[in-house]
């Protein structure tokens, strides 16, 4: 379960983090895939910054006119992308060592819920959203 006060996403990320961290010293390529996860979370929220960037100047020079409501929610992706960024900074910055301290409620996290977490963060992942219009085709 997730508390609602902060990013669901981040969360979840923290619990698969925790999880693969716990797990290195059975299977040592968890290292490699730890890093892995850290640096396409990265790259996945850098992306969603430039389309939300993207999209806002595409309305903005089609029309001519800001829209508040545009701007505000583009403000958003731009303040939740960074705050993930920082999350995701922070995480590059510590040893793995040193992560356990960063624990949220790794004990709580089980083979088959990291199974499942990495199931729904990959169902997030714009493939896997447009997989039937790829299918269709």
């Amino acid at each position: 379960q997730v508390s609602g006060g902060e990013d669901e996403i981040q969360q979840l990320q923290k619990a698969l983090l925790d999880y693969l961290d716990e797990n290195t010293e059975i299977d040592a390529s968890l290292v490699f895939s730890r890093k892995f996860y850290v640096a396409q979370w990265f790259r996945d929220t850098t992306m969603e910054t430039e389309k939300a960037i993207k999209s806002q100047k595409d309305e903005d020079s089609s029309e001519g006119t800001h829209h508040a409501k545009d701007i505000e929610t583009t403000g958003q992706i731009m303040h939740r992308a960074e705050s993930r960024k920082k999350f995701l900074r922070s995480i590059i910055k510590t040893a793995p060592s040193q992560f356990s301290t960063l624990k949220m409620n790794s004990d709580t996290v089980d083979y088959e819920d990291a199974c499942l977490i990495v199931r729904y963060l990959a169902s997030m992942r714009p493939f896997a959203q447009s997989f039937d219009i790829y299918l269709t085709q």
